[in-house]
């Protein structure tokens, strides 16, 4: 059976929203549905925050350019911490009795390397030893994350945790930009950037979850991806180029899942028909000359991308739209 699940942000700013979230991934995602984030609720909820909340053993607070590594955890690193504990209490009170298959999200040790800044300024992505502490940092907190996962949801047949790597292509290109906007940071080449993300997946997969990596950015390496570990590969469908098959292919081959983001992450002009995605797929997986019924759940259906920036609406319908696409598939 093909399933259907969500790659993670949902709008709403408040804890009314975040329980609604939970009510509508619980609701149209009943064999994958996931742990929601609201990046409306400020910095301590987007991306890099979650996942700093997620990390042990490093300080971190917030400045005015963003997050940067300190001595000891400041105020805001403790509210991201209290706010993660805070979502999970609602997740686990709205899953009880939950069957299905469960996913949870982290920002990856690159984007992190890309978005957090050192003590003294510029990002952690300038200083070797420093990336290597954080990405160390994240797969220690990675092993707690999951065995809290575990305790909070024991009824879920299998746990899934979506490592995000939006900056993953940039990082290998060295074209993130330094502080000062004047630079660029080195190309991190690909053996280091292989070794960071195994770190990471690593502990995921010895803590008992399957990790998956996502991005709905073009130009990732899919290969470098599934060769550090990761067993599923999350991608946005409109982004895909022609190199991007082989490694997409030999991944379904080789027994990992694909998420194949079809339906639009945000609301769109005219919305598309099951009829129109579902083709869509099938025409996708043509031209890696596989076949639907064989696949089975290693193909699963995800809107292209975040849902931060969608109407309420949108979201619900976007999920129960991949999960159509999925059933009917």
């Amino acid at each position: 059976m093909t399933l259907a699940t969500g790659i993670g942000s949902m709008p709403g700013d408040d804890d009314r929203d975040y329980a609604e979230a939970v009510r509508v991934t619980l609701g149209e995602l009943p064999h994958l549905a996931f742990v929601p984030e609201l990046p409306g609720r400020g910095a301590i909820a987007n991306m890099t925050g979650r996942a700093l909340a997620v990390v042990d053993g490093l300080g971190v607070d917030l400045q005015p350019a963003g997050w940067r590594l300190t001595d000891a955890s400041g105020v805001d690193h403790r509210r991201a911490r209290s706010l993660l504990a805070q979502d999970l209490d609602q997740v686990e009170e709205q899953a009880q009795g939950y069957a299905g298959a469960f996913k949870a999200q982290v920002a990856g040790p690159w984007t992190l390397a890309a978005t957090v800044e050192k003590p003294r300024g510029d990002r952690v992505l300038a200083d070797h030893g420093a990336r290597r502490e954080l990405a160390q940092a994240l797969a220690e907190g990675l092993r707690g994350h999951v065995a809290d996962l575990r305790r909070r949801l024991p009824g879920a047949r299998r746990l899934v945790v979506q490592v995000d790597e939006p900056m993953l292509p940039m990082v290998l290109a060295g074209a993130v930009p330094t502080a000062s906007g004047f630079g660029r940071h080195r190309t991190v080449h690909p053996p280091e950037a292989s070794a960071a993300l195994e770190e990471v997946l690593g502990a995921i997969a010895d803590a008992g979850a399957e990790p998956w990596v996502h991005s709905c950015a073009p130009g990732v390496p899919w290969g470098l991806v599934a060769g550090a570990g990761a067993r599923g590969l999350s991608v946005d469908h409109s982004v895909l180029g022609a190199g991007d098959l082989d490694a997409l292919a030999q991944a379904l081959d080789g027994g990992l899942v694909v998420a194949l983001g079809v339906v639009p992450s945000t609301d769109p002009a005219s919305v598309p028909t099951d009829a129109v995605l579902i083709e869509r797929v099938l025409r996708w997986l043509d031209m890696l000359g596989l076949d639907p019924a064989v696949v089975g759940e290693r193909l699963v259906v995800t809107p292209s991308c975040g849902m931060a920036g969608a109407s309420p609406e949108w979201s619900r319908q976007a999920l129960s739209l991949s999960r159509d696409v999925a059933g009917h598939l």
